[in-house]
């Protein structure tokens, strides 16, 4: 690939790499002389981050009896994320990828082989992101612009079933920024530009920002960001086509606090994006998610900690035929024509609320953290379509998913931890004759110790879950029905007899935690899981024959008929076992992480199994880094190894099967340097040696492009703040 200037992608990336490498080695030597000449202080290295999603009870993630992720806004910085899919870049066993028809705009999630019908819970300040459009390619897809996120925190299997129903993958958890994450400490008010160029694509990110403190009982933050990018070049230099887009998203958020113990959090986020789908139509997206929540703490009641949460999701996807389009006659099946200006809109709204109280006790020598509460959220999904095509992969109808949970965290001295939980789950679901319900009792038992408090071995904490999840059937799979609407014609079959999923996990896991593990100020955590998930009544997309005896199938011989007919199914179990690791070792100077992930998955409902498709490859990513000048500066880089895919049996089309059968190896550097408190330039080289390669998940899925070749991105913060008033005088201070 041929970027500006006249040099290739590889030339640039090999003088980067020497470059950074030279700098890497004279900034190390200068760090090392620093580390030697003072000591540093351990509390000041970001190693633990402290987390509430895994069990809603504040603790460091690290401790946490479950496969935990934090994204941290330290680590913001590093990947500087064009689009959510960045976001999760070596995280071990999370994969993101992009639908067929939302190229660098929306992001599809899968957690240990899961995706897809909420088997992975979106959440986003307590809203649920819950958009599915059924058609070739991934089906849930999410809105969430980078710039407006503060942390991200990701947790794998279904111990997240607090956080409702249907999560039998894992929860993702963004929480945007507020005030107090914003302003700085003494400040009453600060605002902040940044402006953000990529090489590949000449894309462009523009963000605003401004935050208040208006006096102890209220502040207010605002965000603006608008990103662009034009067609972007794969590793090999080929135009990617219909993948230029126009972002447009802005977030508004308020916390109160009328009182002592008392804090209100209202907010609005927004999204209006714009893009392209393969040259036949026009797509846009508007977003308005709003959310509330009160939050009562007592300090004096060790009996009351209590949350109210409340949401509501406005989601419309419109398509704007650009050509006239031969599509079939849903109730004869004749060719007809779809002219031109054609429009059809996909419609979701969203609303719920959750409720949970915390309280703490004693029992002897045991702490005891109780919490319970419950949830519930509607969907309510409308596809309008004159023509009635686009109706059949996206029926209207509505759902309602409730549930209630208690969950007890008992603590014996430092040393033993266990958590026992139940979740009681219910749904509803209709649409045109369909009524159906049902419920279900899903357990969590995790057990955690640190046998080795007194040896060498102090840190190592081992734990075992064995949890349960609960997933309804969706609005698609349950009453989808008609004719395939393009190409060849068949019959799409509703199946209102479908049954719930029922995962049920084994985990083991071990976690690592130690300060001044070589010398003064350093530290290492580690989180590594061995995991065992069997899901029972799997539901999947089936084709039967006509010519089977009580299929339900039926063929109706016309020149584009074939005889085959489509309908989701209960089979009869999924297996997905795995392991994955996080690793970081800070010396506050230098800092180093491996990440790493295995995993396999099989349909036994076949003679012999037959693998998922929806199991990604195994990969292993690894990161260095150093800090000078009082940590202003930062540099490093990234390679991460993406295996050959273990199913030999899925062969993507030829230019895609290079991904698949050998896999492929990345390589990206970083570095920022904040010059003072109110500039910051961040660099971020991806791709360095111009690799051509795929998502798997986009292939596997269906969407048959390649993703970026080098790419260079370099952003610019300005940021201002003003400090509170003296205390002896009205004037104010403006920061520099």
């Amino acid at each position: 690939m041929r970027v500006e200037y006249g040099r290739t992608g590889a030339d640039w990336g090999r003088s980067a790499l020497f470059m950074s490498t030279a700098l890497a080695a004279s900034l190390g030597w200068v760090c090392v002389q620093q580390a030697q000449g003072q000591e540093t202080d351990v509390t000041n290295v970001y190693l633990s981050e402290i987390t509430v999603v895994p069990s809603k009870v504040e603790e460091d993630a690290v401790e946490a009896l479950a496969s935990v992720s934090v994204v941290t806004p330290s680590e913001l910085e590093i990947l500087q994320p064009t689009d959510t899919q960045d976001i999760f870049f070596g995280m071990p066993n999370v994969s993101a990828g992009v639908s067929q028809d939302t190229t660098g705009v929306g992001t599809s999630f899968n957690i240990r082989g899961l995706q897809d019908f909420g088997r992975v819970a979106v959440i986003l300040d307590g809203a649920r992101n819950n958009f599915q459009r059924n058609d070739h390619g991934a089906t849930s897809t999410a809105w969430i612009e980078p710039e407006m996120i503060n942390e991200v925190t990701v947790v794998r299997g279904p111990v997240s079933n607090l956080y409702g129903s249907g999560a039998i993958g894992g929860v993702v958890v963004f929480e945007t920024k507020t005030a107090s994450d914003f302003l700085a400490p003494g400040e009453r008010a600060a605002g902040s530009v940044k402006g953000r160029y990529e090489t590949n694509g000449n894309a462009w990110t523009a963000t605003a920002t401004g935050a208040a403190r208006f006096s102890d009982v209220i502040d207010v933050i605002g965000n603006v960001t608008y990103r662009e990018s034009s067609d972007y070049k794969d590793g090999a230099g080929n135009t990617v086509p219909y993948s230029h887009y126009d972002v447009l998203g802005g977030l508004a958020k308020t916390q109160i606090a009328p009182g002592e113990d008392h804090l209100i959090t209202l907010g609005w986020i927004g999204a209006h994006d714009t893009w392209n789908e393969e040259g036949t139509q026009d797509v846009t997206l508007d977003e308005n998610t709003f959310t509330g929540k009160y939050e009562y703490s007592p300090l004096d009641n060790q009996w009351v900690d209590l949350t109210l949460s409340g949401f509501y999701v406005d989601t419309t996807q419109s398509q704007t035929q650009l050509v006239d389009t031969i599509r079939f006659n849903q109730q004869t099946g004749a060719p007809i024509v779809v002219p031109a200006g054609n429009v059809r809109d996909f419609k979701l709204n969203t609303g719920g609320f959750d409720i949970w109280n915390t309280s703490t006790f004693d029992t002897g020598p045991f702490l005891h953290t109780l919490t319970f509460g419950g949830d519930w959220y509607r969907d309510d999904a409308q596809t309008v379509d004159g023509t009635g095509v686009s109706g059949v992969y996206n029926p209207s109808g509505d759902r309602s998913t409730y549930g209630a949970y208690v969950q007890n965290k008992v603590e014996y001295s430092n040393w033993f931890e266990a958590i026992g939980a139940l979740r009681w789950d219910g749904y509803e679901l209709q649409g045109d004759t369909v009524d159906n319900s049902a419920s279900r009792v899903s357990p969590r038992l995790s057990v955690g110790v640190k046998p080795f408090e007194d040896s060498f071995l102090n840190g190592v904490q081992l734990y075992g879950t064995y949890a349960e999840g609960y997933r309804s059937p969706s609005i698609i799979e349950t009453l989808m029905i008609g004719l395939h609407p393009a190409g060849v014609l068949f019959p799409f079959l509703p199946n209102p007899d479908l049954i719930p999923e029922t995962a049920k996990t084994w985990e083991a896991g071990l976690n690592y935690a130690r300060d001044n593990v070589l010398y003064q100020g350093d530290g290492v955590r580690m989180k590594a899981a061995w995991f065992h998930n069997d899901v029972a009544d799997y539901i999947g997309l089936t084709y039967l024959s006509p010519f089977v005896p009580d299929s339900g199938c039926f063929f109706v011989p016309t020149p584009q008929s074939i005889p085959i007919c489509a309908q989701y199914q209960n089979f009869d179990t999924v297996r997905i076992h795995g392991f994955e690791l996080e690793a970081v070792y800070d010396t506050g100077w230098f800092f180093a992480g491996l990440q790493g992930a295995a995993i396999q998955g099989v349909d036994t409902s076949t003679t012999p199994s037959t693998p998922l498709y929806s199991i990604p490859p195994d990969q292993v990513t690894g990161r260095v880094g150093f800090r000078a000048l009082d940590e202003a500066l930062v540099i490093g880089g990234e390679v991460q190894r993406v295996m050959p895919h273990n199913s030999l049996s899925f062969m993507p089309s030829a230019p895609f099967e290079p991904t698949i059968r050998d896999g492929y190896t990345l390589v990206n550097l970083f570095g920022s340097y904040e010059a003072n408190d109110n500039l910051r330039i961040n660099v971020r080289l991806e791709n360095l040696f111009d690799v051509e390669y795929a998502n798997y998940m986009n292939i596997a899925s269906g969407t048959d492009v390649f993703e970026r070749g080098f790419n260079a991105k370099i952003a610019a913060t300005l940021r201002f703040g003003v400090v509170q008033p003296s205390l002896v005088g009205d004037e104010i201070v403006v920061r520099n």
